[in-house]
């Protein structure tokens, strides 16, 4: 049987609604969560790199966990990123997420300042020890330029609320030897690898492309579960071409947004800067993909 997990197992970095101006758009977002949970996911991550957080302002940021938490109530786990490359700013924005309903916090690797391993354990194990909330890890060095080591993360695994790892490191190696030597509760950080993740023991995704195949997703966690690997494989095979439209065209939240635009689901595609919308010729790639794979 699968551990036990307080984030759920079915998770999307979910997309800031916004209006055409930049503006949050905040009764859509509490549209797309119902959408989100409606169609299969357990947790939601509000503030993540495809939720846009770096343009996001701190109370935009809470604002987002609020009407999230508002919207799905408890069907849902609700993952607050809190993650940035200053610690004391970290500590804040967990506080304050908790405090808005979050009920767990993703917390990435500080960027751009590429501290030492023992400076990175110290700055999760601060913002840990701010809540009583659980804490999934994002370890994304393609992004952040400073990668959890596997030590780094053994020894972080000690700490109580530290529970979880979200893998975008593409080290399928290293993290399988984490999972072998900790309790961490891995999940899927990047689409295309999700089944050989969850086939070595990752107990769930947190995914982009989750945006429009929650149910596909839902359905290979379960089959998984079963062991049904020819299922799961059915399904991440179906897939492909979702997965090759929305992560490789341009950019997951650019291309997320468009898709659930084609999809009815939110009314603007509007990224905030340095993003930009997806021109005709990417749309016609993401149009092409959905079809493909079944989910238009």
């Amino acid at each position: 049987m699968p551990a036990a997990t307080p984030f759920g197992r079915v998770l999307t970095a979910m997309v800031s609604p916004m209006r055409p101006d930049g503006s949050l758009d905040l009764e859509g977002a509490k549209a797309l969560a119902r959408h989100l949970v409606d169609q299969g996911h357990d947790g939601l991550v509000v503030n993540g790199t495809t939720g846009e957080s770096a343009t996001l302002t701190s109370r935009e940021s809470i604002e987002m966990v609020a009407v999230v938490a508002d919207a799905v109530g408890d069907r849902a786990a609700i993952v607050a990123g809190v993650g940035s490359n200053n610690t004391a700013h970290s500590v804040d924005m967990a506080a304050r997420a908790r405090d808005a309903g979050a009920t767990g916090l993703l917390l990435v690797s500080p960027y751009y300042n590429k501290p030492t391993q023992p400076g990175l354990v110290a700055h999760c194990r601060a913002v840990a020890d701010t809540t009583d909330l659980p804490v999934m890890l994002y370890d994304i060095p393609g992004r952040t330029g400073i990668p959890f080591a596997s030590e780094t993360l053994v020894q972080l695994a000690e700490h109580p609320r530290i529970l979880a790892v979200k893998d975008a490191k593409g080290d399928q190696w290293a993290s399988t030897k984490v999972m072998a030597a900790t309790d961490l509760l891995y999940y899927s950080g990047a689409d295309e690898v999700n089944l050989a993740l969850l086939a070595q023991g990752a107990v769930g995704v947190v995914s982009v492309v989750g945006h429009v195949a929650g149910r596909e997703y839902a359905g290979m966690v379960a089959a998984v579960d079963r062991g049904d690997l020819p299922a799961a494989r059915e399904i991440h095979r179906r897939l492909i071409p979702a997965v090759d439209a929305i992560m490789s065209t341009s950019q997951g939240a650019i291309m997320a947004k468009a898709a659930l635009v084609e999809l009815g689901v939110i009314e603007h595609a509007t990224v905030r800067l340095p993003l930009v919308e997806s021109p005709p010729e990417h749309l016609e790639i993401l149009r092409r993909g959905l079809k493909e794979a079944g989910l238009l």
